[in-house]
């Protein structure tokens, strides 16, 4: 029997249907107003597995996902009436039904290609607005809700077990989304059943306390109460439904029908990126479709959501998506083999499959709260001849029953053999492979191996066999350097120069810039030493195609004159400023030049820039200055000292580098880094100029990243790159050109003189001890905070 994890009780318990024979699961499904990320399908997918070991059992389940199709969301945001389907509408240019549509057909693709099945039913809550108005209703009879201008909040002090899923307390609800200016709540913790709709709304309907709208809770209450009943057996979803989203609907369902509401509560944790919950405004919320861009088919993803159990955090990289690939290859390679070795239609019969060790283990093992990696441990024990041998017939007859429950479509490898993806190969690759084997019968083998160098940089493998040679295309990570983080990277900032210049460039996919970037840099060397260093940031668009043959070739000048060149393979985008890292963690050039790709060099940019940084007092030079007034807006400068140069073109001295630090890789996005990293040199007690030269020597191109964004991400981005810089330099007045001296300057908020506040007291001064003390810290002659602290004894 399928036990599995209630996060109600905080205890597994076993699956005991409420009718006998069947079991109901509702499972919260997507808002459709834009493309579901892979973070949401390892919740789907826990869903998926719980209704295939159900069915396994021999139980039949009748599962429902509803379709959210009105798009509030968080409550703040519900609050001024936002509506996620409506704001994409207006982006799309399109209708609020026409956005619903193409979402909901999309997450129904990106389902069936995971191979998830099917739910029976997919409700649209748009379909079901009279039940909520019921349960609405019925909760506003029995004093659970009230009624302020057309406005209807469910009152949480009038339910005692508010909190029972969650296990928040009362006292704590809510604490950091607070609406102190919404005045239309008895407490700030109700959450609304129903919104009255601002004139003109496109999504309202009509209601008994006027024309509105759903909460975002009652929604799933209405659906799940219709079809599956007032009492039913389990609900799914991530373990960011806890809380408020499960707790209200918990609330308000068992406020409607006076009996318990679910059985078993099973949440699936949380899927990272780079350590990072996944988040668009992050730039981490990778989707199936970004997935398969970089080579990956869906079901590797499948494979490798089984390898850590539905309750532990996974931290996705595409390193381990791609060992998950290479082990399901494996394993179907395993099955094709099995299967030729015996009479499909004679498999064993059901009865001796199940009576099996290892199949009786794996059933163990999935009915202990869905332990899908064990039972994958123990089927690859059975292929690998770990325990008592079993014949292949069996093997193969238990690997096509358990896949009734993995879901990898193992079946399909029966009758198709596993093979490599064939390789078509150039026709001057042919000739040279052909030539090499002339040689090779001649037992010429110097000029051979000669030959195999030129195919090896053509960026192929040949092994010789009895046969003739075999050629294979080599793996990229073989060929090139591949990276996931800029720590990869060795550092090479302790040695020697090597060059006058590192040009650093970052790309992601931005080919045509790249290359326009690359070409001029190629014909505007001046004759000085000089290398190219870029990484590619995880492009999926001809970028790496591009590089990869650059890396083959060479870059040369226009006299001919070979450019050294290093490029860094990101396997995903890494952010922006790790980017940047990753291409200074390589460079070993006096200088560094941090130059955007929308910028293409027109004459001698090297001689102003390395005169500027003759100074050892300047530390960050550019084209393009910006100063501040008030830390919160910039404007262009002319400088020459300014607060900071725009990321356009940046260079500094490498020496430095140890001394101000690494990019704070918190930005993933471009924006208002620039400015944060020319406060880190001044900081640093260095001075940030202008380089006027420079401007007449380049000419800037759109930045095209920043015209691929639509409004709403070009602020949200925005956003959060100027809280981090806020959060850092709020109070850096002394920092600023105006008032900079470099024996006055303040190192910012974790700087152990502002945090240890190191003083003493006269014993007079001092508080009792254990009792707290404060006094004023002076940031800025109009600014200053206190700082409360402790002293154990008297100094």
């Amino acid at each position: 029997m399928l036990k599995l994890y209630n996060t109600l009780s905080r205890k597994i318990e076993s699956v005991e249907p409420i009718e006998p024979g069947i079991v109901k699961i509702y499972s919260c499904g997507p808002t459709v107003y834009r493309n579901i990320h892979i973070g949401n399908l390892r919740t789907f997918l826990m869903a998926d597995w719980v209704r295939r070991a159900l069915v396994s059992e021999g139980l039949e389940v009748l599962h429902v996902k509803n379709i959210t199709d009105v798009g509030h969301m968080r409550v703040e945001r519900l609050d001024q009436g936002e509506d996620k389907i409506l704001a994409q509408a207006r982006q799309e240019r399109k209708s609020s039904a026409d956005i619903a549509q193409f979402y909901t057909d999309s997450f129904l693709d990106d389902e069936a290609r995971m191979n998830i099945l099917p739910a029976q039913v997919f409700p649209r809550a748009t379909e079901h607005i009279a039940e909520m108005i019921e349960i609405v209703q019925e909760l506003e009879r029995k004093g659970l809700a009230y009624v302020v201008d057309g406005n209807v909040f469910f009152d949480i002090h009038n339910y005692p077990d508010y909190g029972q899923l969650s296990g928040n307390l009362l006292a704590n609800l809510m604490e950091g989304v607070r609406d102190t200016l919404n005045t239309q709540r008895r407490n700030p913790e109700d959450f609304p059943l129903w919104k009255l709709a601002e004139p003109g709304r496109e999504m309202a309907w009509d209601s008994p306390w006027g024309r509105g709208f759903p909460g975002w809770h009652i929604e799933c209450s209405a659906m799940s109460i219709k079809y599956l009943g007032r009492h039913f057996d389990i609900h799914t979803g991530g373990v960011d439904n806890i809380f408020p989203h499960h707790e209200c609907e918990l609330a308000q369902s068992e406020g409607f029908t006076d009996e318990r509401f679910v059985n078993i509560w099973v949440h699936a944790q949380h899927l990272l990126a780079d350590g990072l919950k996944m988040a668009k405004s992050t730039g981490n919320a990778y989707t199936l479709e970004d997935i398969e861009a970089r080579g990956f088919e869906p079901m590797a993803l499948r494979y490798l959501f089984a390898t850590v159990h539905y309750r532990s955090r996974l931290n996705f990289t595409f390193s381990a998506l791609r060992a998950a690939q290479k082990s399901l290859y494996r394993l179907r390679q395993a099955v094709w083999h099995l299967a030729q070795t015996v009479e499909l239609d004679r498999l064993p019969e059901c009865e001796l499959v199940r009576s099996t060790e290892p199949y009786q283990q794996i059933c163990a093992a999935i009915a202990r709260d869905l332990n899908i990696p064990l039972a994958l441990a123990i089927v690859w024990d059975m292929l690998r001849g770990r325990g008592t041998p079993l014949p292949t017939d069996l093997q193969l007859a238990i690997l096509l029953d358990v896949d009734q429950v993995l879901g990898l479509q193992l079946a399909e490898a029966l009758h198709n053999p596993v093979e490599e993806p064939s390789i078509e190969l150039p026709a001057q690759l042919i000739a040279l492979i052909n030539e090499r084997e002339g040689l090779r019968v001649a037992k010429n083998f110097a000029q051979a191996d000669a030959l195999r160098e030129q195919i090896i940089v053509s960026g192929y493998a040949v092994r010789d066999t009895r046969k003739g040679p075999i050629v294979e295309a080599r793996p990229s990570e073989e060929e090139f350097i591949t990276i996931t983080r800029a720590l990869d990277v060795v550092d090479q900032t302790a040695e020697a120069d090597l060059y006058e210049f590192s040009v650093n460039l970052l790309a992601r996919d931005s080919r045509a810039d790249l290359q326009r970037c690359i070409e001029s840099i190629a014909r505007n060397r001046q004759r000085r030493n000089l290398e190219v260093v870029v990484v590619d940031n995880g492009s999926t668009d001809d970028t790496v195609p591009y590089l990869q043959d650059l890396v083959r070739r060479g870059l040369c000048d226009i006299n001919g004159e070979a450019i050294p060149l290093t490029v860094l393979f990101a396997d995903h985008n890494t952010g922006f400023a790790a980017g940047r890292n990753a291409t200074m963690r390589a460079s070993r050039g006096r200088v560094v030049v941090l130059l955007d790709t929308s910028i293409e060099l027109q004459g001698d940019i090297w001689t102003p820039l390395e005169t500027a940084l003759s100074n050892e007092l300047v530390g960050l030079v550019g084209p393009y200055g910006l100063e501040t007034d008030d830390l919160k807006e910039f404007y262009e400068s002319n400088g020459p000292r300014v607060d900071a140069v725009e990321g356009y073109l940046m260079a500094l001295r490498r020496a430095v580098l140890p001394e101000v630090g690494w990019f704070d890789e918190k930005f993933r996005f471009y924006r208002l880094l620039d400015i944060y990293e020319s406060f880190m040199f001044k900081t640093a007690g260095y001075d940030v100029i202008v380089c006027p030269e420079v401007v007449n020597r380049i000419e800037k191109h759109p930045h095209l990243e920043w015209y691929s964004l639509n409004e709403e991400d070009r602020a949200t981005k925005s956003k959060k790159n100027y809280d981090i810089f806020r959060r850092r330099w709020h109070h850096g007045q002394s920092l600023q050109a105006q008032n900079f001296v470099a024996a006055n300057r303040w190192f910012g908020h974790d700087h152990p003189h502002h945090l240890m506040g190191d003083h003493t007291h006269a014993p007079e001064d001092m508080p009792p001890l254990g009792q707290p003390h404060t006094h004023k810290h002076q940031h800025w002659p109009d600014h200053d905070h206190e700082h409360p602290h402790y002293h154990d004894t008297v100094v």
